[in-house]
């Protein structure tokens, strides 16, 4: 079975000394298990914070939450991918509904993100969900097909570089969280949809994110579908992060 990938996003959250503080704590908590990766995703100002204190320790991944398709130009305010490489990220989040929803990313930016990234060496973790109201009108799946399109293009061994998140909209943040059956049904339609456009199904990996905490880590983990979480609130305290991401895998 391919690795489970316990993924944290801090979001606006935690600097370099807030970061430094975190992994001192989480690092003598966490014991590295090889059934899984811990991923993190930190702010951009923190990314090497964050890289220098997991060296050495395996099955830890440190990556940007946004990255820009340029390599370099006049984007004052973002992150290339060479600036985050050297910086030691060696994956990014791609499409995040904070950056769909609040910033207004298209899907023509997310591909070139995506693009950009497996032209570098990094790995994508492609964040895809849906907004309430799109969900009530029953068209959660047209929603992921579209955002999942910028990955048509590839071949097989592309694909299987890229991570998908699945994260509805309505749960991020809120307390909701899709139940997990009604995860892994959209889990399963992604698989699919990979599977289709050429992707090795032993190499899929994707994760669900939307108000996990420990408290409901291991329903959810429990569903063949899920490969893993993409968690925000509950992974901002080392505490509740060790918890999750060192949940039983049976």
């Amino acid at each position: 079975m391919t690795q489970r990938i316990f993924a944290a996003n801090w979001k606006m959250h935690l600097g370099p000394q807030g970061t430094r503080a975190f992994m001192d704590t989480f690092l003598d908590m966490y014991a590295p298990l090889d059934d899984r990766e811990v991923w993190f995703f930190p702010s951009a100002v923190a990314l090497g914070t964050a890289v220098a204190a997991v060296q050495g320790t395996t099955g830890i991944v440190v990556g940007a939450q946004n990255v820009h398709w340029e390599a370099q130009g006049a984007f004052t305010g973002e992150l290339s991918i060479p600036m985050a490489r050297e910086a030691g990220a060696t994956a990014a989040l791609v499409g995040h509904s904070e950056r769909r929803h609040v910033f207004g990313e298209t899907d023509e930016e997310t591909g070139s993100k995506v693009r950009a990234l497996l032209d570098a060496g990094l790995t994508p973790m492609l964040c895809v969900g849906e907004k309430i109201e799109q969900r009530e009108a029953g068209e959660t799946l047209a929603v992921v097909e579209r955002q999942l399109s910028v990955l048509g293009q590839y071949d097989r061994q592309a694909l299987g570089r890229v991570v998908i998140a699945y994260e509805p909209v309505w749960a991020i943040g809120t307390g909701k969280t899709a139940t997990p059956t009604d995860a892994a049904e959209v889990h399963a339609f992604i698989r699919q949809w990979l599977t289709k456009h050429g992707a090795d199904r032993k190499t899929i990996r994707v994760l669900y994110g939307g108000s996990v905490k420990p408290v409901n880590i291991r329903s959810l983990m429990a569903e063949p579908e899920i490969d893993g979480v993409l968690v925000g609130g509950a992974s901002l305290e080392p505490e509740s992060w060790t918890a999750i991401a060192q949940t039983p895998l049976d």
